[in-house]
């Protein structure tokens, strides 16, 4: 039986990996003012970057709707005889539910798999690819899922905020913890816990920000893979990738870049650890 496995943007999967992984990647949409992009496809992540900074208007997002679910489902249904469809956390978006609906209305005749990560960017992407290289080895749907459930329970998230601005915009936070912010000078952590993302502690610098993260991956047991998510800061992203490649297999080391549908709230100078365990394991 051939396995087909689709998932939304906010996965943050390079482009080279999902096509080499034969995933299909549904556009989340993004919004300035009346003009609406879908993301990755009608604005690219530099031009997004650039217009969040610049532009007057704060720009919101919203899930992919029923119908464009349906259509994928559609059209992969044509070259597979199951599908198995992995979003972000219900906790956080809508896009799960819609993904419920999508396939409701696409009437494939084939079975359609809807799975709630309960994460969300690279810590959805590790779930995905997976998936997706059992699949492309030709295991059956049932392999496929049980990998997929081990991989939620085995994901951790860590992530470094340059500033509390955006999520105040996004109404992720209140202002009164962004002028608590402001006046201690202080970076937030973030963390993800039962598809929450959860206060992880502040950090006063740049540096001890990174040395969160790679303690996180230095004091975790069991790693089976490891992704770095940068919204604008590409070399800092590397420098860590060369740091953590110390204690761990560098070709396992994935960078990846904050799309629009999660920029919207992080803003520039985000950065994200996302780590996968081996089946089972805990730290």
């Amino acid at each position: 039986m051939t396995v087909k496995i689709v998932t939304d943007s906010t996965s943050d999967l390079p482009s080279p990996i999902a096509q080499q992984l034969g995933i299909t990647v549904v556009p989340v949409y993004v919004r300035f003012g009346e003009k609406v992009y879908r993301d990755g496809v009608d604005i690219s992540q530099d031009e997004f970057y650039q217009k969040l900074v610049t532009s007057p208007i704060h720009p919101t997002t919203s899930q992919p709707t029923p119908a464009d679910f349906a259509g994928v489902y559609s059209k992969v249904s044509r070259e597979a005889e199951e599908v198995v469809s992995i979003h972000l956390s219900s906790k956080t978006s809508g896009t799960y539910s819609s993904a419920l609906q999508g396939r409701e209305l696409a009437e494939t005749g084939r079975r359609i798999e809807v799975v709630d990560s309960f994460s969300v960017s690279m810590g959805l992407g590790l779930i995905i690819m997976a998936a997706a290289r059992l699949a492309k080895a030709g295991e059956s749907l049932q392999v496929v899922m049980e990998e997929i459930k081990q991989a939620i329970s085995n994901i951790r998230i860590l992530g470094v905020f340059e500033t509390l601005k955006y999520l105040l915009l996004g109404g992720r936070i209140s202002k009164t913890k962004v002028l608590l912010g402001s006046v201690l000078n202080v970076k937030p952590v973030v963390t993800m816990r039962d598809g929450v993302l959860c206060p992880a502690g502040l950090v006063r610098t740049r540096s001890k920000g990174l040395e969160r993260l790679f303690d996180l991956v230095r004091t975790t047991l069991n790693v089976e893979e490891i992704a770095i998510v940068h919204s604008t800061t590409p070399d800092e992203a590397s420098l860590l990738r060369e740091r953590i490649a110390s204690v761990f297999d560098k070709k396992l080391i994935h960078i990846a870049r904050l799309g629009p549908g999660l920029g919207v709230h992080g803003g520039p100078g985000t950065l994200i650890l996302a780590l996968r365990q081996k089946g089972g394991s805990i730290s």
